[in-house]
């Protein structure tokens, strides 16, 4: 249902049935990890203007990531996480991350 490295990955899905018969499939609800918990690849410094996809694409490799430095930090909201400049945020290592919490 989803892409290998999206945080969706492994999350178990159902299926509900509408009243008129249709069939829905869904992903159950993903729990975050503790952020703490996760093995720590490095803490990098926000700059001005940073995102998270930048920051995921300059330590990752792949701004899609971003998903994982929200987990290792954790938000929800990758919007949270982007004042103020100098802010040190953790970045986990890529496989550390979990899908289930």
């Amino acid at each position: 249902m989803f892409n290998e490295t999206s945080r969706y990955a492994g999350i178990e899905t159902a299926e509900l049935t509408m009243p008129d018969g249709r069939r829905v499939r869904y992903a159950r609800r993903r729990l975050l990890p503790n952020g703490q918990s996760l093995p720590l690849l490095i803490e990098a410094a926000l700059v001005a203007g940073d995102r998270l996809d930048l920051l995921a694409a300059r330590e990752l490799g792949d701004s899609e990531q971003y998903w994982r430095i929200c987990d290792a930090n954790d938000a929800m909201n990758p919007f949270d996480l982007l004042d103020p400049p100098g802010r040190r945020l953790r970045i986990p290592l890529p496989e550390a991350s979990t899908t289930t919490g």
